[in-house]
């Protein structure tokens, strides 16, 4: 008999990449996961899927499509869209792997690091909640950027709390502070990240600002 976890709805989650043989990979990765996530489409381009009415729940890209070199403005595209991106490629240099996530990607795997990596990430993704590969951790234990906004220790108090739960509301709880406090200095941080000129505007990009201002580190993730 199949577990609860077996018997809920798979993880919905789309592929885009320019190599059939990416896809046949993703799409059996994916099968044999347990619990199980769905491969319901495969696009070779952005623009194919930005044509089509489908929700996944998890975007696998390539950022290398009939390219050598990375396309960021189809992270952003999906990103501003409102969906969760995973960059997925043979790229591997600090400055690609980062400018990723500054432009909304929710974490970042090479293709190198494969199954195991990906699969954890998707999951991730789908909930929301960090993950951090050993390529995208090396990129941000390297990155040490000007500019450390000055945060308060409640600022800090509450975006390492966020880092390690999955709401705001359960952040509220542990902290004894209301949901709506909690989204309040969420804001002011990412204000200050902005004003130093280092925007974060999602949870993958706070987190990399976190790492390499020293915030949090990636064993706490």
């Amino acid at each position: 008999m199949p577990s609860s976890a077996d018997a809920a709805s798979p993880t919905r989650v789309v592929v885009i990449d320019d190599h059939d043989a990416i896809h046949a990979a993703v799409q059996m990765w994916c099968h044999e996961a347990r619990p199980r996530l769905s491969v319901v489409a495969s696009y070779t381009g952005v623009a194919d899927f930005m044509a089509e009415q489908i929700a996944p729940a998890v975007i696998v890209l390539d950022l290398e499509l009939r390219s050598r070199r990375p396309d960021f403005a189809a992270i952003e595209r999906l990103a501003n869209a409102g969906h969760r991106v995973i960059g997925f490629s043979h790229i591997e240099n600090d400055e690609a792997i980062l400018r990723a996530l500054e432009l909304g990607a929710t974490t970042y795997i090479t293709k190198v690091e494969g199954r195991d990596h990906l699969v954890e990430a998707i999951r991730a993704a789908a909930t929301d909640t960090p993950y951090v590969g050993p390529r995208m951790a090396s990129a941000l234990n390297n990155d040490r950027r000007h500019g450390r906004p000055d945060l308060t220790d409640r600022e800090r108090e509450v975006l390492v709390a966020w880092f390690q739960t999955e709401s705001k509301d359960l952040v509220g709880h542990q902290l004894f502070i209301s949901p709506g406090s909690v989204k309040t200095y969420l804001h002011r941080v990412r204000v200050k990240y902005a004003a130093v000129g280092r925007p974060a505007p999602t949870k993958a990009a706070l987190v990399a600002r976190a790492v390499q201002d020293g915030i949090i580190s990636i064993e706490e993730l």
